[in-house]
């Protein structure tokens, strides 16, 4: 069964930089479309980013431009860098399998200051 870490989330001012990680146990990982997803505060989760097994990307419009994702086979491993944090950035990171979700993990708490 497929676990899902993610780590790298922290408290940041406006027009920070973060990178988030997350590991994944399993070796379904590699042909796998991931996602990396945001929960804001009483809002439904959305994809924002995804990434292909080969390396195709693709962005929610809202983050394009600022946000880049990729991933590491041999490490089970997708990264989401986010640079010009906005507030309305902040919220709770998952990955996840795209299109059909795995177990979902704990998720990394985002939070852009003002």
């Amino acid at each position: 069964q497929v676990q899902l870490v993610e780590s790298g989330g922290d408290l940041v001012q406006a027009g920070g930089s973060l990178r988030l990680s997350c590991a994944a146990s399993g070796r379904l990982f590699s042909i796998n479309i991931m996602g990396w997803f945001r929960q804001a505060p009483g809002k439904q989760r959305e994809l924002v980013a995804h990434i292909s097994p080969s390396g195709g990307t693709s962005y929610v419009g809202s983050v394009k431009g600022r946000f880049t994702i990729s991933r590491d086979n041999a490490r089970n491993t997708v990264f989401l860098q986010m640079n010009s944090l906005k507030p309305e950035d902040t919220g709770v990171y998952y990955c996840n399998s795209v299109p059909v979700p795995l177990n979902w993990g704990q998720g990394t708490q985002v939070t852009v200051s003002s």
